[in-house]
């Protein structure tokens, strides 16, 4: 039989199971096991389980100075990112509107999408949807689990309409979002609605200057904060 030594390391070697391994193997059982892709939607969808939520607060914001103004709960879902999605993609929209259209069609149950942000000319900032949370505003699926959106007031064909206040505030508001998420400031996580495959938007438009974005990102993702750290 061994040692109480020899038992004791035994025991030690042993992995801990906690409550979130033992909830999905416990409904993997109840359901026949069902494979490696019913496991792995489970272990997205663990938190769901009674007392398993995490914990919300009515308006918190992500991002620091933004206004809280709710989207209706039909035009996103309920999500526990980045544990159950992974977050690698910062969506650029652009409205074909002013800033109030935006609140007022995200705000409607009927139109079936929205965005965790929206940018005005001025820079101000709205957030609708929680970082956690899913919106729909991609037209696809995996985009939309895996990306923040964020809208810009305006049109794409009028260039005059994307002001240096709404480029810094919008570069402050990814920079935010990478640095949170351990994202590269390039154009293979920041990219427009239009390069999201399956799409039919041609946002954010030709006059959409990403050279400057890009670079007033990189400058926001690295500048010191009020505590010296960088953003």
């Amino acid at each position: 039989m061994g040692s109480d030594a020899q038992r004791g390391r035994r025991k030690a070697a042993r992995p801990r199971i906690g409550r979130r391994g033992m909830l999905i193997g416990g409904v993997a059982a109840a359901l026949g096991g069902g494979g490696w892709l019913a496991q792995d939607e489970l272990r997205r969808l663990w938190w769901q389980v009674p007392g398993m939520t995490k914990p919300r607060k009515e308006g918190e914001l992500d991002h620091p100075g933004a206004e809280w103004t709710a989207a209706s709960r039909a035009n996103w879902r309920l999500a526990d990112r980045p544990d159950d999605y992974r977050i690698d993609r910062v969506i650029i929209h652009v409205v074909q509107g002013s800033y109030p259209t935006a609140l007022k069609v995200f705000k409607n149950p009927g139109h079936g999408a929205a965005t965790h942000y929206v940018v005005r000319k001025d820079g101000h900032v709205a957030q609708m949807i929680r970082e956690l949370d899913v919106a729909f505003h991609a037209g696809n699926r995996d985009f939309n689990e895996r990306s923040i959106g964020i809208e810009h007031e305006g049109f794409v064909d009028r260039p005059q309409d994307f002001t240096d206040a709404m480029y810094r505030s919008s570069a402050k508001l990814t920079a935010g979002i990478c640095a949170r998420y351990d994202l590269p400031v390039d154009r293979e996580h920041i990219i427009g609605h239009v390069e999201v495959p399956g799409t039919d938007h041609t946002d954010p438009g030709p006059h959409w200057d990403w050279d400057r974005y890009i670079d007033l990102v990189k400058r926001a993702r690295t500048a010191p904060k009020a505590d010296g750290k960088a953003v």
